[in-house]
């Protein structure tokens, strides 16, 4: 996904990049039917297949985003685990 200022964010693995690409080529497609859907000037029988089509890459967009989200819980976890130690504050006796 990309930043504000447009800079794509690399991803974090080259397994990663398959369904980056994935979804950012679905949200595109998506988008244009969209567009396309509001223009108004797409017959009924086209209008229904670009639904159709539609309600398929949301569907597979909503699925990367959730093994995504599912990902993000799991590295957080990992690094909870990793953060996790004995830690005795320092001393402030100051007389």
């Amino acid at each position: 996904m990309a930043r504000k200022d447009d800079t794509p964010t690399p991803p974090a693995t080259e397994d990663d990049a398959p369904r980056l690409a994935e979804f950012e080529s679905s949200v595109a497609e998506l988008e244009a039917l969209v567009e396309a859907l509001e223009s108004g000037e797409v017959s009924l029988e086209t209008a229904l297949a670009q639904f159709e089509r539609g309600v398929v890459l949301a569907r597979q967009c909503q699925s990367l985003l959730k093994n995504a989200e599912l990902r993000v819980d799991q590295l957080l976890a990992e690094g909870d685990e990793e953060r996790v130690a004995d830690f005795d504050a320092p001393d402030t006796d100051r007389d």
